[in-house]
């Protein structure tokens, strides 16, 4: 996993609760799904994030939403990177079947690419990202968007919040390798 040195930085009026990260690395979180949410931290440091949609088209074959995602990807590696880590949530259970599916493909792709590329991935379990974000294990998705704003983020959905807070754990945790 990347070697990352915390500093925290304190002013007088208003703390920054965003972490100083000293380590010229990008590193990727990634809520898996249909609509993915991806926070990235840069090599300047800045942290950016969204949602990208993996929906397939109405004359997609099974695989396309998988080569969207490879190829998507690839551009996050060429134009931002390189990706030094990737983090993503590891979800257990799924109340659904077709999520279960879905999930399990871009979780098989996602690692078969760090693989292929030679780049540390791994997968954080629901609960600690909850907890670690709001302190709770089991906080509901309101609960992680305001989290998530309350650390001066302005996630469009769960989707972006959830991977900020995946983000931040790796950062403030060193990936769970205290």
């Amino acid at each position: 996993m990347a070697d990352l040195t915390l500093a925290t930085s304190s002013r007088e009026a208003i703390p920054d609760l965003r972490p100083v990260v000293r380590a010229n690395r990008v590193m990727l979180a990634l809520d898996l799904g249909t609509t993915t949410g991806w926070a990235l931290h840069g090599i300047d440091g800045l942290i950016t994030s969204g949602t990208v949609s993996f929906r397939p088209g109405r004359f997609d074959g099974g695989g396309m939403r998988y080569l969207r995602f490879t190829n998507w990807l690839t551009e996050i590696d060429r134009l931002c990177g390189p990706v030094a880590a990737v983090w993503f949530e590891e979800v257990r259970r799924h109340a659904a079947t077709d999520a279960a599916h879905v999930y399990g493909g871009l979780m098989a792709t996602l690692t078969a690419w760090a693989e292929l590329r030679g780049i540390p991935y791994e997968g954080v379990p629901v609960g600690t990202i909850k907890r670690h974000a709001t302190g709770k294990g089991n906080a509901p998705k309101e609960a992680m968007i305001a989290a998530a704003r309350a650390r001066g983020f302005s996630p469009a959905d769960d989707n972006e919040a959830d991977a900020i807070a995946i983000l931040l754990w790796a950062l403030e945790t060193k990936g769970g390798l205290q």
